[in-house]
């Protein structure tokens, strides 16, 4: 790692020991794992060095986790019969990747700080530190989250779908307290990352059942993906110019009508809709995008699971500890 990126997560590490204002607070583990950041971003670095879609696997996990019932790191969580039904069942978590990344983040936390640091705050350093890691801006994430005893499947229908409209992605992020501004800047961790060709592939061929293409896609660009989508479960690039940086390519790409998922272009394309002139404003200033994506990954990070919810600090994310005292929310 160069010296500036090391420089910015000694500044990270230093602004965890500076009073906070929020419920959690950036200092949390200030004394009991000031190294957290550190063991985090060795495991992410070297995860990024054999997978190139680590970055996103990981963020990917963080959003999932927080549509259903907070961030609990319930989708963490594997089927126990009679017991937990996952979340990872539910068909908006299909084929999601990452967990064996957060097994090994969390071996090595395990190490440095037994029993300490929950699965939940994990989930939320290792996004910021993909993001970073991949170009992106760096933040001081507050922690403190605690991991959920349950998992909620039926909740996974909170979570948008490749094939949503601008009406249901701005619903399901209005019933998380998210706005506009919010969608748009959250929708920009598409800058990285790849997609199933079965979450698009209808925007070639079929388009809502109309037998003709999405006319929202760029007929080149369509027929790119035509090519590249030799089978179903083919995985293409979310960014077909910088596809594993963190950058603002993904607005560029909607201008061109280049959005991968019908979700995506949805956001630029919707005739007279609020989010266009947002996309305009990230796809013009990269600076803009930083500021506004940090501001929205803290407000969800910062959602809660339901009161009274039994939680604690899983000593394994897969799976809730054995019986025993634990706290609740």
């Amino acid at each position: 790692m160069g010296l500036p990126k090391m420089a910015a997560i000694v500044v990270v590490v230093a602004l965890m020991l500076s009073p906070s204002q929020a419920q959690l607070s950036p200092f949390f583990y200030a004394t009991t794992c000031p190294q957290l950041p550190f063991v985090v971003l060795n495991v992410v670095a070297q995860a990024l060095q054999t997978d190139d879609r680590a970055a996103a696997k990981l963020i990917r996990l963080h959003f999932h986790d927080c549509f259903v019932n907070g961030c609990d790191g319930s989708i963490l969580l594997v089927d126990v019969p009679g017991v937990i039904d996952s979340e990872l069942n539910g068909p908006p978590n299909g084929g999601i990747q990452g967990m064996d990344i957060v097994d090994n983040i969390k071996a090595a936390v395990e190490s440095a700080c037994p029993g300490v640091v929950s699965c939940a705050d994990i989930l939320a350093i290792s996004s910021q530190i993909s993001v970073f890691l991949s170009g992106g801006p760096i933040w001081v994430v507050p922690m403190g989250r605690k991991d959920s005893r349950i998992a909620n499947r039926t909740g996974t229908s909170n979570l948008p779908g490749p094939s949503e409209t601008l009406v249901g992605l701005k619903g399901k992020f209005k019933d998380q307290g998210l706005d506009s501004t919010d969608l748009v800047a959250l929708s920009g961790a598409h800058t990285f990352g790849k997609s199933r060709c079965m979450f698009f592939s209808d925007r070639l061929i079929n388009f809502n059942g109309t037998g003709r293409p999405d006319t929202t896609l760029d007929p080149i660009y369509r027929e790119q993906l035509r090519r590249l989508c030799t089978t179903q479960q083919t995985r293409v690039n979310f960014d077909p110019v910088t596809p594993t940086r963190f950058d603002k390519t993904y607005y560029n790409n909607l201008i061109s009508l280049r959005g991968l998922l019908q979700s995506d272009q949805e956001l630029f394309s919707t005739p007279r809709a609020d989010t266009t002139a947002i996309v305009k404003t990230f796809a013009a200033n990269e600076r803009a995008f930083f500021k506004q994506f940090v501001k929205s990954m803290i407000k969800m990070g910062n959602l809660k699971p339901p009161p009274g919810i039994a939680s604690e600090v899983r000593l394994d994310c897969k799976r809730v500890n054995p019986v025993r005292a634990y706290d609740v929310m």
